[in-house]
This record gives structure tokens, sequence and C-alpha cells, in this order.
């Protein structure tokens, strides 16, 4: 039987759905007072690296500038070409000092623009508004903090905020359900403009009001993409990525889906309605930015690959709003539209103006991503929904004293700034290791994390420092299950053989906080290659083993099911299409039959439907053969008539 203390655990054990919690966790949700929450940082976005003193990082592939170093050259010349990297400049340019890449992630926050890059790396050819990549976000974080530095030079003009919750990007919440240094965070972003407003005073009713009961996963009936009943009336959102060529768009359904998990644990899933992807060939490689924007800068260029990349921007911006005119009742019917669109040429495709447009700019419903995201893809825009919907846990600090009165000083005296306490080499070592691990980690770079541990003498459970900023992921193995990396996890497990029994702060087990099946499957993996011996499995909460073989087998029949059910979606909307055409051709011909007639005279063919039947098969010298007899009969019917008339 559970303990008091073990109740938060198993409460906290699988992802909160922000639109289905556990009832007992609903009714006691108050919201937090005082400073936001420490959290791990959000799937998908930037990673965090600690800051480094120089002196550690002194060596070939690091940066001086953003005291960053890097396990090899590429990583290094990708770190060049980021946001970061160019933000640093900037301020070195104005002799301002850098700042570490924790403070920038948190600077971009609040941008309605977000970062954009391929599945694993930056990407190179996502702006177009001026021809260098990351220039736009860039652009809008100097002027809004120019703005800023106006507003503080005239404080008469600085608008007075409303004191509560803010414009932060994270609502907090917290319960003793969950445990009492527990906060848990929502997305202010999935609220309406109305329900943000009063966000301070009923944010818990506001959360009540939104629950969907959950539907059960089956095989048949009217089916949507994952295979499952599902009803136009559900509430829904519509997400949609567009840069640099790329394009990704879906329905989702609020309501979730759900199935069997591990151990016949139900999981929640997203349904999704419909879903579009492709890429075209619009971005100059290596040089950055579209062709329109080098036009508009350089005037026209006269070589193949501009004229093939011009016709691929106008066929790309049909091929966008077709697809938004094709989901036109869906997008209307939508509760929120999450958009994401890099450049000025982008958002003039989705936005217009242009006759029968979809989208309007000045739409109350859009928002923009506020996290970091990266290329335009259907599993971007899956990890997306899936972060917007997840309810954040985080440990909940404690609030700052009240501040004092500031009394001005006397000219001549002048109080030290107050410095941080000084690591030790133990500490500084520990902070370096730390931050590299985590950055190879959440690359998924599994031979990098092994031949790292085994270069610098490390155990494979090494502790991340500082705790306190670790407590979610303490450990290489729990870090690699939380960010949903199956092959690392076996890697770690069967050939640097971390202990998967080691709990992090809130007292899970790695097993317990992976985010997908997949992950999961890897633990069970390892189970079977590694035997009942290697580990205390029950301690480390992992359920029976499975192979390999069967592993592959699950994830091909998941994969056939899938694909099974978009078969059927598709033979339902091709049915549905026929029988609406049947049906408008059956009132045309009511429309033509009127009053007195029957349909059998309205049904009888015209002349040019005779005519068009009995050209049909023909070869075209046979149809020109024919039609010149028609032509000669018809000129002999003529005489005659003219000569009966006389």
């Amino acid at each position: 039987m559970a303990t008091k203390e073990d109740e938060p655990n198993q409460l906290l054990r699988r992802p909160l759905y922000v639109y289905d919690l556990p009832p007992e966790l609903l009714n006691s949700l108050t919201p937090v007072g005082g400073e936001p929450p420490k959290t791990e940082e959000p799937e998908g976005s930037t990673v965090q690296q600690p800051a480094l003193n120089v002196d550690a990082v002194s060596s070939s592939t690091s940066c001086t500038l953003c005291k960053v170093s890097f396990h090899n050259v590429q990583d290094q010349r990708q770190h060049v070409k980021s946001d970061f990297h160019r933000y640093n400049l900037k301020l070195k340019i104005k002799g301002m000092p850098p700042v570490d890449e924790a403070t920038f992630v948190r600077l971009i926050g609040d941008l309605d623009e977000s970062l954009s890059g391929s599945e694993s790396e930056i990407s190179e050819d996502e702006d177009e508004e001026e021809g260098k990549p990351g220039d736009t976000t860039l652009s809008a974080l100097l002027r809004k903090q120019a703005k800023i530095s106006q507003e503080a030079e005239e404080p008469d003009k600085i608008p007075t905020k409303k004191v509560g919750f803010g414009n932060a990007p994270l609502l907090w919440l917290s319960s003793p359900k969950a445990g009492e240094d527990v906060g848990l965070g929502l997305y202010r972003a999935i609220l309406t403009n109305e329900e943000q407003a009063n966000a301070s005073t009923s944010l818990v009713d506001i959360l009540k009001r939104k629950q969907l009961k959950p539907t059960m996963a089956k095989t048949s009936g009217k089916t949507t993409a994952n295979g499952t009943n599902s009803s136009h009336d559900d509430p829904h959102w519509f997400l949609c990525m567009v840069g640099g060529g790329h394009f990704a768009a879906m329905i989702v359904s609020l309501v979730p889906e759900l199935r069997k998990g591990p151990g016949g644990v139900e999981e929640r899933h997203a349904v999704v309605r419909v879903h579009k992807t492709f890429h075209r060939y619009t971005t100059r490689r290596k040089q950055g930015g579209s062709q329109s924007a080098n036009d508009n800068a350089k005037g026209n260029a006269h070589s193949a690959g501009s004229s093939i990349r011009r016709y691929n921007e106008m066929a790309l911006e049909t091929d966008i709003r077709n697809v938004l005119v094709e989901w036109r009742e869906l997008i209307e019917s939508a509760e929120l539209l999450f958009i994401r669109a890099t450049g000025s040429a982008n958002r003039r495709t989705l936005f217009g103006p242009y006759d029968g447009q979809v989208l309007r700019g000045n739409d109350k419903r859009i928002r923009g991503f506020p996290f970091s995201t990266r290329r335009a893809t259907q599993a971007e825009l899956l990890k997306s929904f899936n972060e917007l919907t997840r309810l954040k846990v985080g440990k909940l600090v404690e609030p700052s004293t009240e501040k004092q009165p500031v009394e001005k000083a006397a000219p001549k005296e002048l109080k030290p700034k107050a410095s941080a306490p000084k690591l030790s080499k133990e500490e500084e070592s520990s902070q370096f290791h730390t931050s590299q691990l985590q950055a190879l980690i959440r690359r998924s770079k599994a031979p990098g994390v092994l031949l790292y541990l085994t270069k610098n003498q490390l155990s494979p459970n090494f502790a991340f420092f500082p705790a306190t900023d670790n407590h979610h992921a303490p450990t290489p193995l729990h870090l690699s299950a939380a960010t949903n990396s199956p092959a690392l996890v076996l890697a770690l497990l069967t050939k640097a053989r971390a202990d998967p029994t080691v709990q992090n702060g809130d007292g899970k087990t790695p097993y317990e906080i992976a985010g997908d099946a997949k992950t999961r499957d890897a633990f069970r993996i390892a189970r079977h290659q590694l035997g009942e011996d290697g580990f205390d499995w029950s301690k480390a909460r992992v359920p029976a083993p499975i192979s390999q073989e069967e592993a592959d087998a699950k994830a091909q029949q998941e994969k056939a099911a899938t694909e099974a059910a978009e078969a059927r979606r598709r033979n339902a909307e091709l049915d549905q299409i026929r029988q609406e055409e049947e049906q408008r051709n059956a009132n045309r011909i009511e429309r033509k039959a009127g009053t007195g007639k029957t349909l059998a005279t309205v049904v009888e063919k015209t002349g040019a439907e005779k005519r068009e039947e009995e050209v049909r098969g023909l070869t075209p010298e046979m149809r020109m053969r024919l039609e010149r007899e028609r032509r000669a009969r018809a000129a002999e019917e003529r005489i005659k008539r003219m000569q009966g008339a006389r």
C-alpha cells in the first residue's frame, strides 16, 4: 500500500495533461506567489550550459567570448553560427559584457518569433528577412532592449503595469498532493485573451472548465489519423510552422486518447485529425536567406538555381494556401492557432492579403510558440503540442525578502558589490564535466558520452553539479530518459553499466521520467540483455524484459496500425466526397427538371454530349475526318433549304 510520502511520486510518475488532470490534484491546486520555481528546460529548447571560467575552456575547440567548450570542431562551428554567439558579438561591439546561454534563452523567451533549425542542429536557411540566419530574432531582441532603455531614460512615459502574474510565459500552481516544494506550471499561451486577463484571480477555475473526457482507442467506426473515434465538434488546435522552404501543419484534438502502456498503465496520446508536411528548395545554400530576399537586396540573379528557387517559392506559396483553404472549416472552429512563420515572405504567404485568405494577422486566437523550436516537421509539431499541454514540474524557490529602501550614498563612499562564492577546484571540475555531458546527452551523442566518461575516468552515475539545478535529472541516465533518447539509455545501461535504481530529487528512477514508449522499451531491452542479476530491476521499477526482436516487432505493429488507420481515414473521406458529389448531381437534375417535366427528359443527352460520345476513343486523324464529314453534311442541308425557299 502506498504511503502518504509515496503519493506525490505516484501522482507525478507520468506526464500531467492539462486538459485531463487527476481530480484529486485538480481540486487541491492553488496559485503560487513569489518567485517562479526552478524547472528543467522545456523539451526542444536551446541547450543551456553553466557558465565556465575562461581558464577551464581555453582550448582549440572553445569559445572564449561565450565561455563554453565543445567536444569537436563541428560543434564549435555550429556555435559560431548560432544566435547566442552573434548576440554576444553585438554586446562586445557595444562594450558590454557577454551573457551566458541561460540568460540568452530567457531574453528571447518573450519574443513572438521563436528560433528554428534542423532536428539535430540549428538551421542555416530559416531567415528570409535580411539574408543571414538568426538576424530576425536578434533584431527583434535588440529592438526590444533599445525600447526598454529608452523607457528607462524617460520614466514619465512608462505605462503602469498591473500587479499579478505579469507576462511570464509560465503560470505556476502548487498542490499538497504533489509535494510541499513542488511547483506545477502551464503556459500562458494556451489561455484565451479573456482567460489571461482573469488568470490572476481564477486560474484554478479556468483549468477546471478546460477538463475533457478522454476517449478509448478503437479500431472501428469513424477514425482519425490515429485511428480513434473522434467528432468534428471536439475542441482542437491548429499548429503551423513554415521557414526555409519547410512547411508543417496539423489539426490536433484536445480530447486525449487512452492507450494501454507497459504494465497496463493508461497513457494519453494526441489525436491528429489532419496533417501536411512538404519542402521545396527555396533558400540559397551556404549563403543564407531566400531567393526573394536576395533579389530585393541586390536585384534579380540570372542563374539556373535562382530561377528554380523563384519558381519553388511561388509553388510553395500555392501549396500552403491550398492546404489552408482545404482546412478552412477546421481552422475557423479551432480554439487557438499556434503559428511560427520566419521571415516576411512566409508571413505574407500565410496572412496575405490575397483573395480567399483563411488566416488573418489580427485574429485574437493566434499565438507564437513560447519556446524555441526546430525545423518544421510533423515530429516537431507533435513535440511542441506535448510541451504546450503538459504541466511543468519544478522545485519551488523561497520568495526573496522584501527589499529595503535604498539610501543615497555619499559621493566618495562606494559600497563594494557582493561577489559570488568562489568554487573549489573540485566544484569547477564537476561544473565543467556537467556542461559537457549535458550538451552531448541533449544531442543524443551516445558514442561521445561513453568516450567522455571513459576518457575523464568518470562514473556512469556521475552526479551533475550543482545538485539544486539538476534535481529532476541528476545523472546522465536520468537526463537521457527525460530527453527521450532510447539509444543513449541502452548504451549507458549495457555498456557503461549505469545504475537504473538511482532516484532523483522527487524520488523517481530514470525509467519513471522517460517521456515516450521507445525510451521505456530501451530499459526493458537492457533488462533482457543484462539478465535479472544485472541490477535490482524491481527497485528500478522497470517492467518485464523484452528482446530487441520483440521491440522491433512491436514498433512495426504500431506503424502498421497507424498506416491502416490513415488508410481508413482517407477511404472515409473519399466516400464522403463521393456522396456529396452524387447529392449535388441529383440536386442539379431536379433544378433542371422544373415544374411539369420528368427527370427522363432532363437526363436525355444534349447534342454536344452526343457528339462527345461519338469521338470518344478515336485517334486525332479520325476525329478530323469525322468533323469534316459532319461539316459537309451540314453544308448540304443548308443548300437544300436555300433551294427549297426559292
